[in-house]
């Protein structure tokens, strides 16, 4: 290849050629400080590595000196899942998510009592229903209730209290004679069934009645 001195300014020789033109490059590339830089470059990425762990260790440590001694409310026990006993390198993969939950379950069961509710109470009242469900719309018996008790459904009773009446009283209770301006009261039977649904409760009932749907639609489908 043609050579001009790496002047791209002067023309290329088109002479006769001699020892000082010989019309290429007479030396090679320069090996030894090629692998000089690639060797400076790989030692100062391994010092840097080093640096960094060395920082992040005095960060870690002044931070923990900062936050003073572990007390039983903060403690990191051997249960928590991810974690050591002493909260330093984790032991597997566990999200995030599920360690806060397992170390705010700990710390909850060590909390004294009472606690504040954090949904409002959306949830026990939610619960508490249920039970109420459970208790009205199936056969039970329970050790408060005379041997050979069982409680039934309430729509059996209503079945039945129509079938037979309600009991009468074994005497006749004596009419009062009402004074003059007043009126006999009429009882009407309630429009609900004994307690008012929650729009928490509404919506998580509403939400089960649209999967029932669901599920039993796309059933049918396959």
């Amino acid at each position: 290849m043609p050579t001009n001195d790496f002047d791209p300014g002067l023309p290329t020789f088109t002479g006769p050629r001699d020892a000082d033109h010989p019309g290429y490059e007479t030396q090679d590339v320069n090996v030894g400080g090629v692998m000089t830089f690639v060797a400076g470059l790989a030692g100062f990425v391994v010092i840097f590595f080093f640096f960094c762990f060395l920082m992040g260790k005095a960060i870690n440590y002044v931070l923990i000196k900062q936050d003073g001694p572990v007390d039983k409310w903060h403690m990191t026990t051997a249960d928590t899942t991810g974690a050591t006993p002493h909260g330093a390198k984790r032991d597997d993969l566990t999200s995030n998510a599920v360690i806060e939950q397992n170390q705010l379950r700990a710390v909850s069961q060590a909390f004294p009592t009472p606690r504040l509710e954090t949904d409002d109470g959306n949830q026990d009242t939610a619960d508490l229903h249920a039970k109420e469900d459970l208790l009205l719309d199936n056969y039970s018996t329970s050790n408060d209730i005379p041997a050979g008790t069982v409680r039934i459904p309430i729509e059996r009773a209503m079945e039945l209290v129509l079938q037979r009446g309600l009991p009468k009283p074994a005497t006749a209770a004596p009419t009062e004679t009402l004074m003059v301006g007043d009126s006999k009261p009429t009882i009407t039977v309630p429009l609900t069934d004994g307690f008012a649904r929650t729009g928490y409760e509404q919506e998580a009932i509403e939400t089960r009645e649209q999967k029932n749907e669901y599920v039993k639609a796309t059933g049918s489908k396959e």
